[in-house]
């Protein structure tokens, strides 16, 4: 390379780095600091321990792609899943057994979970065009849960997507414990029946 384009080289280099510097003081005099100037921390250096006899979330938060569902690793109390996550269509799913008889008491635990934590966007008949954001989001409607496609599902489908959410759903596992999930299923499978759209008397397993 000619000793000129090398000079024309550096003289640029030079430019461009300096140019960075007006602006890493106007970042400054904003934030306070400037993010290409900044203390850094080693990895695991001073971790925050959790307190004496805490005990965790369960956790069930690895990334599923549009074909897969991650059904996470249930609680103590929930052992009824043999793997840490499972296609949709993998059997392990569509194994898992309601355990919580669809009663009275059943029914009404699981419409008031229902209208706290589903309705919102679902519906209180389990119908997304009649939910409350419908009138803020009328192209993003939530699936019909009362309709044949969710009829068609199986508990344990159900039961994973209230844990675990998908798309626009977030994870409702911290929010729904183990049972009252299987509460709410029973209630999608009561306004399943209203709408008629009821599953066989398996129950959707």
């Amino acid at each position: 390379m000619p000793r000129s384009a090398r000079l024309a080289a550096a003289l640029a280099l030079v430019f461009v780095t300096g140019a960075c510097t007006p602006l890493d003081n106007a970042m400054v005099a904003i934030f306070g600091r400037s993010m290409r100037d900044q203390r850094s921390f080693d990895p695991y250096e001073n971790p925050l321990d959790p307190p004496e006899h805490s005990v965790p979330f369960a956790a069930g938060n690895l990334t599923n792609d549009p074909y897969r569902i991650n059904t996470g690793q249930p609680e103590r109390v929930a052992d009824d899943m043999p793997a840490p996550f499972a296609n949709i269509a993998d059997p392990a799913i569509e194994t898992l057994v309601n355990p919580v008889p669809a009663d009275e008491r059943s029914l009404a635990r699981g419409e008031q979970m229902f209208n706290r934590v589903c309705a919102v966007c679902h519906g209180e008949d389990g119908v997304g065009a009649h939910a409350y954001i419908a009138d803020k989001h009328p192209m993003l409607p939530a699936i019909n849960l009362s309709g044949p496609v969710t009829a068609a599902r199986s508990d344990g489908y159900i039961y994973a997507m209230i844990r675990v959410g998908r798309g626009l759903m977030p994870p409702y596992a911290h929010q729904v414990s183990h049972y009252d999930r299987w509460h709410i299923v029973n209630w999608v499978r009561e306004l399943q029946r209203r709408a008629g759209n009821a599953p066989g008397d398996n129950g959707g397993n």
